[in-house]
């Protein structure tokens, strides 16, 4: 079997001999050949800086890292441009000081490395020379690769006292790109996130955001047919080992790491996850284990914000671009950060809608674990043993087992986070109810009404009335929303399946009370 380069994106061109690649040049080739200035927006670990290094190894002419690969015979391979490249994960910035200081010395070494001298003193300065006299000496264009343009910003977006002065060191220091245009051959930019307010986008006015173009929607992860056709050898290993068919291992593989799209048309594997099933043969959160999303469970919590992820739902372009200022929406964190991705595209009006949800269920039921584990104060595998109970209270109807299941996933929150709206129990519930193996609804419309939740399986479809009771008594409020579930017929919109009714009462005592109805 083939050697595979466990951790990284195969389309690696720093290659080692019998290694495995997923030829991506083509992709490479038309950017290079039919623009300049790009940015391009991935999840971390998605081979953003593999993309950077292989363009840098094709500016510096290393052909025999690209033989047998689409661009080796459609490719000038006599001509080199000189190359800037900054990496911000290997740059200091946790204060402005040290963020300016690691700037000025990344300048110093890539002056040195070229054997220039320069003369100014402020940074702006400096990377203007450096990029004129880089042209100057080498009498070609510059080549500019920024790696993790944002991580400064995501990191001390919650510190007050710092963002903003890295704000405007980042935002001077981009504008000098804009200046140096003349002097610029080819330059690509590279994050998680797409921060408007840093104003790299309107300083950089020329350049093209290419995250959600369907051209390049497969330019990292892997598609269906690339996971097919090259790790086959992969594939008949991990059938033998887990004593299975290779239908079988296909449809787990992507139900597990699949799923990923920024078009809603092409779908792909997260190549690290994917890499490391092979690896290792057994079906695991490992993407979702290398970096838990402490920053988004703070701010989600902060904001209190449980409606981006309880649900699949449709939202308009600006709430996953996170377009306007320095505060990007729970959803459009979600979504450039790899947790949410689009599912569908529809035109409405001449503008898109996307309906959003997590990629996959490794990403699902990391994600929604690693949350309740925050709000409910509880371990892992206690959440998971008492959404266990949920999911089969559900499917059985029996509402004792339900009441008591509910009432210990939220016995232990905090009284000050269960404010006194409907919402946040809403949202709760929601989420206990993805977490136990339902496909959930939130707030459906119908000609009467708007149901509170839908919960499916199969044809298993429970409308669900949610009550938060203040002043009326629990058995009052069960019947309330019963009553409100029929009255107006908010099952009619699922016949032909089997539907059950629910009510569920949360008192401000943290009492809940359940009851199913037909």
């Amino acid at each position: 079997m083939k050697k595979l380069p466990i951790g990284t994106q195969t389309f690696d061109v720093l290659r080692n001999d019998g290694a495995i690649y997923v030829d991506k040049t083509e992709h490479i080739y038309n950017l290079i050949t039919s623009g300049r200035i790009y940015f391009l927006s991935r999840p971390r670990r998605f081979g953003k800086s593999l993309l950077i290094s292989t363009f840098k190894q094709l500016f510096k002419g290393n052909k025999e890292l690209f033989k047998g690969l689409y661009i080796y015979d459609k490719w000038d391979w006599s001509k080199t441009n000189p190359i800037i490249h900054l990496d911000f994960a290997e740059l200091a910035y946790d204060t402005p000081k040290r963020l300016k200081n690691s700037l000025s010395d990344f300048i110093n070494g890539t002056a040195l490395e070229y054997s220039i001298e320069l003369i100014s003193s402020e940074i702006e300065t400096r990377f203007s020379e450096l990029i004129k006299s880089l042209h100057q000496k080498t009498e070609q264009q510059v080549v500019i690769l920024v790696d993790e343009y944002d991580k400064p910003l995501i990191d001390n977006l919650s510190k007050e006292e710092v963002y903003p002065e890295v704000k405007r060191t980042l935002h001077s220091f981009y504008q000098v790109i804009k200046a140096s245009d003349e002097h610029l051959k080819f330059v690509l930019m590279t994050g998680v996130s797409r921060f408007s307010g840093l104003s790299v986008f309107s300083a950089l006015n020329n350049l093209h955001d290419i995250t959600m173009s369907n051209k390049y929607s497969a330019i990292c992860g892997y598609t269906q047919e690339e996971l097919e056709s090259n790790f086959k050898e992969y594939i008949e290993s991990a059938t033998k080992m887990m004593e299975t068919t290779t239908k079988g291992v296909l449809s787990e593989i992507k139900r597990w790491y699949n799923g990923y799209s920024w078009d809603g048309k092409t779908f792909v594997y997260n190549p690290f996850s994917t890499l490391l099933f092979f690896s290792e043969r057994k079906y695991a959160n490992y993407w979702f284990a290398t970096g838990t999303p402490t920053f988004l469970i703070e701010q989600i919590k902060k904001r209190n914000d449980l409606e981006s992820f309880a649900e699949s739902r449709e939202v308009g372009n600006d709430s996953i671009r996170g377009d306007g200022n320095d505060k990007i929406e729970t959803t459009a964190l979600l979504f450039q950060t790899g947790y949410l991705t689009i599912k569908k595209e529809e035109i409405v009006d001449n503008e898109s809608q996307y309906e959003i949800d997590f990629p996959n269920y490794e990403v699902k039921s990391s994600f929604l674990s690693s949350l309740m584990k925050e709000y409910a104060l509880r371990e892992s595998e206690e959440i998971c043993k008492i959404n266990k109970k949920i999911g089969k209270a559900l499917k059985e109807k029996k509402v004792e087992d339900l009441e008591e299941s509910l009432t210990e996933l939220f016995a232990n929150i905090p009284y000050d986070l269960t404010t006194e709206k409907e919402s946040y129990y809403h949202s709760l519930f929601l989420l206990a109810g993805r977490m136990s193996g339902y496909e959930v609804e939130g707030e459906v419309h119908t000609n009467k009404g708007r149901i509170d939740a839908v919960l499916k399986k199969g044809n298993d479809v429970i409308v669900v009335e949610i009550k938060y009771n203040k002043d009326k008594s629990t058995e009052e409020m069960v019947e309330e929303a019963l009553k409100q579930i029929k009255d107006k017929k908010y099952y009619e919109k699922y016949s032909g399946n089997e539907v059950s009714l629910l009510a569920v009462v949360f008192g401000d005592k943290k009492e809940i009370a359940c009851r199913f109805g037909q």
